[in-house]
């Protein structure tokens, strides 16, 4: 459960858990400026322990749990609305990721959010024009281990937001497995590197942008050797990048390479990103590259000032999430007077029953009742798995996978029987979640305006007590017999959910 904001200018924390590298950022938001106050990094190379099965390896888990729990230290005397962590590429594809995700929360003592490529590439941006801020039309590359995401942007405002499968880890691993370098394996890699990104040909066109920027460490690390050899003031060119691929013929492979400045946590990598950057430069027509100040862990912190600023106004009207949810209403033509019904209803009833439950989590209840019917759009039979699969699988900016499935799972819930949701169930608050949700569909099943003080619930050990006036049961006997199928549902549940009245 998360708790309420911090006093504004708190320090926050933003955990990147990438495919190459973790890093955890503390910093500062003031007056709009941005502050740093720690920067940890290790290399830790989780997307080189994906096996060919989609299967993180023990080994390369057990590096990236050292790693959370080292970060754990330093996060000491945090509370949990001062941290956020989000996984990338390696954990959307791995396929045990849920079980790294449960001992990754325990090492670090906070929740880990695996978000989408755009949703990271939206993040990135946010990092970049907060702490580069610029008026101008720019393309922004960030090249991680197994992604790279491209935006184009204008402001603070991004415009295009795309992730694509590939990056200096992925392409290393296949071009230069055993670290040699030939002519053929660089022409091999920035073949393969073009076919994932041609479908971006047209959306990131030079037209579309004066300026372009290299975010984190690939591009920062191809900056580093540029200037330290003297090459340039640390703009990446195609003649710049053209030097560095000959640097590395000539030693031939990684073992004997030796370029200035080049650590030696990225010598392994270096071959995979080379061939990438030099790819994105001839096919967008980048002639020069210049390294960023922000990436995606300020992005993240940024994202997440921004949501306690929204808390505190208590309109949500800097929350990316419920610009998302208006949005997703308009696209599949919710019937949003239903939806504010039902949410209004819902949130009311939680919070009867659960006085204390935290902020976050009545909000997503009231974007569950915001989208529940996201699903009509499709087919009106069994609406709610259609509302619960889009939600599921739908790019929403600011929200996160985890938490998108989290609400896919309270929308799945809404109707029918509850068997299809007994995992989840397990969780208390979620079941209380659920049961609010039913009980105000049910309460707005005529689709006009309702009483949302007439029904009355109250938590009871392990049951839940819902109450109403006799004179409301009678004119509505419709709505009384609903609520007492619903009532049938609970039996085996905990809450079991008991009428006041019969």
């Amino acid at each position: 459960m998360s708790p309420r904001p911090p006093p504004p200018g708190a320090p926050l924390a933003a955990i990147d858990i990438g495919s190459n590298s973790f890093r955890l950022e503390i910093g500062q938001l003031q007056h709009g400026r941005y502050r740093r106050i720690a920067y940890l990094k290790e290399t830790v190379r989780l997307g080189g322990g994906l096996d060919s099965n989609g299967y993180l390896t023990e080994d390369s888990a057990q590096r990236g749990l050292d790693c959370l729990a080292r970060f754990a230290q330093r996060l000491a005397g945090f509370e949990p609305g001062q941290v956020r962590a989000v996984a990338t590429q390696t954990l959307r594809e791995a396929r045990n990721r849920n079980a790294f995700l449960l001992r990754g929360e325990a090492a670090l003592g906070h929740p880990i959010e695996v978000i989408s490529g755009r949703e990271e590439a939206r993040l990135i941006y946010a990092g970049v024009s907060h702490l580069q801020p610029s008026d101008a039309p720019r393309l922004v590359i960030d090249i991680g281990g197994r992604s790279t995401e491209m935006i184009v942007g204008q402001g603070r405002v991004p415009k295009v937001t795309e992730s694509f499968r590939v990056g200096s880890v992925s392409l290393s691993m296949r071009w230069f497995p055993d670290g040699r370098y030939t002519e053929q394996r660089f022409r091999d890699a920035q073949v393969a590197a073009g076919a994932e990104l041609e479908e971006a040909l047209a959306p990131f066109a030079p037209e579309h942008w004066r300026e372009a920027l290299g975010s984190s460490g690939t591009a920062g690390a191809v900056s580093q050797i540029l200037a330290a050899a003297g090459r340039s003031d640390g703009t990446i060119t195609p003649d710049g990048l053209r030097w560095c691929i000959g640097q590395c013929l000539a030693a031939g492979s990684v073992s004997k390479l030796n370029l200035p400045s080049l650590r030696e946590d990225r010598k392994a990598i270096l071959g995979g990103g080379l061939a990438l950057l030099y790819t994105l430069a001839t096919h967008f027509g980048i002639t020069e590259l210049k390294p960023a100040k922000g990436a995606l862990r300020q992005g993240v912190i940024v994202d997440l000032a921004e949501r306690h600023n929204a808390l505190r106004q208590a309109d949500g009207a800097h929350d990316m999430r419920d610009i998302s949810s208006a949005e997703l209403q308009r696209r599949f033509q919710v019937d949003v007077a239903q939806a504010q019904r039902v949410r209004e209803v819902a949130t009311s009833l939680l919070l009867q029953a659960l006085p204390d439950i935290d902020a976050e989590s009545l909000r997503e209840l009231g974007w569950a009742c915001d989208l529940h019917e996201l699903g009509l759009m499709v087919s009106h039979h069994d609406h709610h798995r259609h509302s619960a699969y889009l939600l599921s699988h739908v790019d929403a900016p600011g929200f996160s996978q985890s938490q998108q499935r989290r609400i896919a799972d309270l929308v799945l819930a809404q109707r029918g029987g509850l068997r299809k949701s007994e995992a989840q169930l397990a969780s208390e608050l979620f079941a209380w979640q659920v049961l609010a949700l039913r009980l105000a569909v049910i309460k707005c099943h005529a689709r006009d305006a309702v009483d949302g003080h007439a029904l009355h619930l109250k938590r009871d050990g392990r049951q839940a007590r819902l109450g109403w006036t006799r004179l409301w049961a009678e004119a509505h006997p419709r709505t009384l017999h609903l609520l007492r199928e619903e009532a049938e549902a609970w039996v085996r549940q905990t809450p079991r959910l008991v009428l006041a009245l019969a």
